[in-house]
């Protein structure tokens, strides 16, 4: 089957930099109309749920996308600063047609982005993003020389309605028994991002004895050396401070966390996969003892669960890729070592950080482990990843000095180790991450794998 060419949708929705196309006010105006219409031969009085991050620009993109859902009579409602997975829960349990999140993730705040939602609470698959891109630029088109075109306006912006975050926090206390979470101290580091309308009161009212970093968002301040992109910097404190029972770091849309043990070291999603495996088997939830990971977890976390009698699974990076290889084996349990996990022994339809921030708090709790005792199992190979930013996003087999590079590292590495090669699905990059039993082999081949790359397409 001829692969899919790409023009908006990347692994996670739309994303670029605000202002600019794809996400100009004229395309984000024609992504509202295409999105109505779409809804509007579908069904009947359908109805669309926002949800944004605190980035000065979610405001604007959101009203421009409701205007172009009005001008398709389609009807919607606004949870206002709300995280990623809020808006899938509000959409699957209030039956809208689709939730849209306006937000870059763990971006920088001058970028954003449009994810949608279906109406059961799920990403919407490759082929239906396809369809809809299709639509979008027919509606530009139809747009382009228009007159009215839009501009950035704010002055309708939808207000939030609190009852809706409400409700979602009301969901999240119910997945886990909090009794036992009570006077556990917790450093929480909101990212300045869209858990900041939530967290405090979720965690406050477990009971936790919690210090909350970066809960004050100015519209630029988003990730900025916080969040999930510098979890060194809870594990620094939580290390320092000494009293900390862990620390959580979430990103800017909160569908992701990763943690710090009570000594300051990092946990990462892959060792929350191998904590939450051993004890979902213990207590039957982990369907067919297998877990679903990508190509970026390490290979330490393979052996570890294959030690436990579990098998794994590796997806395409992307978190929307893991669900679709759990929705067809069964699974009960993936993610991503960057700290997406998808629980689906309960009503979960994707990552969810405040959720994985609450089975981890519950699973302390129940075996009386500290989270250093939980993850003492995992061996982690040396791992290395490199990033190097690219003019375009060319086919790797098209440049012949990479994949000369890679066939070079790979017979050096004789198997003792793993090469991945990819682009962002979100940026203008390509990630180089190599695994090998041996420091030196692995950074040589890292740096000689990215050289090639910036020499071929690198910026």
């Amino acid at each position: 089957m001829k692969p899919v060419t790409r023009k908006l949708f990347g692994t996670d929705g739309i994303r670029g930099v605000a202002g600019e196309y794809p996400l100009n006010p004229a395309t984000v105006f024609a992504i509202g109309r295409a999105l109505g219409a779409r809804l509007q031969r579908r069904e009947k009085d359908p109805r669309v749920i926002f949800g944004q991050d605190t980035r000065e620009s979610s405001a604007w993109i959101t009203e421009t996308l409701a205007r172009g859902l009005k001008e398709s009579r389609v009807a919607f409602a606004s949870a206002g600063i709300l995280t990623t997975p809020g808006v899938a829960y509000l959409a699957r349990t209030h039956k809208f047609s689709a939730g849209v999140v306006i937000s870059a993730s763990h971006n920088p705040w001058q970028d954003n982005g449009i994810k949608l939602f279906g109406s059961d609470g799920m990403k919407l698959p490759d082929a239906i993003e396809h369809e809809i891109e299709a639509e979008i630029f027919a509606h530009i088109n139809e747009l382009a020389g228009s007159h009215g075109a839009p501009t950035r306006d704010t002055r309708d912006v939808l207000p939030g309605d609190p009852q809706l975050r409400k409700e979602y926090v009301e969901w999240l206390l119910g997945n886990v028994d909090i009794a036992p979470l009570r006077g556990m101290r917790v450093l929480i580091d909101c990212a300045n991002g869209a858990a900041t309308s939530v967290a405090p009161e979720l965690f406050r009212r477990c009971g936790l004895d919690p210090v909350f970093l970066n809960v004050t968002p100015d519209g630029k301040n988003i990730n900025a050396s916080c969040g999930a992109l510098h979890p060194e910097q809870v594990a620094a404190q939580v290390a320092s401070d000494g009293h900390f029972a862990l620390g959580i770091t979430l990103d800017g849309d909160a569908d992701r966390a990763l943690f710090s043990d009570g000594k300051g070291h990092v946990v990462n999603g892959d060792a929350v996969m191998l904590i939450a495996a051993r004890d979902m088997r213990a207590r039957g939830t982990l369907r067919h003892n297998t877990v679903v990971a990508t190509t970026m977890s390490n290979i330490g976390l393979e052996k570890a669960l294959g030690a436990c009698g579990i098998k794994m699974l590796r997806a395409d990076v992307g978190d929307k890729y893991v669900l679709e290889q759990m929705q067809k084996t069964g699974a009960t349990l993936g993610g991503e070592q960057s700290g997406h996990i998808l629980f689906m022994d309960g009503e979960a339809t994707t990552g969810d950080g405040l959720l994985t921030a609450l089975r981890v708090l519950d699973l302390i709790a129940r075996s009386g482990k500290s989270l250093e005792e939980l993850v003492a199992g995992l061996k982690v190979f040396p791992q290395a990843i490199k990033n190097v930013k690219v003019r375009e996003k060319v086919p790797m087999e098209q440049l012949p000095t990479v994949i000369a590079a890679i066939h070079h590292a790979e017979a050096e590495l004789n198997g003792n180790g793993r090469i991945v090669v990819r682009y962002s699905g979100t940026e203008k990059l390509a990630r180089v991450m190599i695994e090998a039993e041996s420091d030196a082999l692995m950074k040589k081949h890292v740096e000689t794998i990215a050289q090639a790359l910036h020499e071929a397409i690198g910026v």
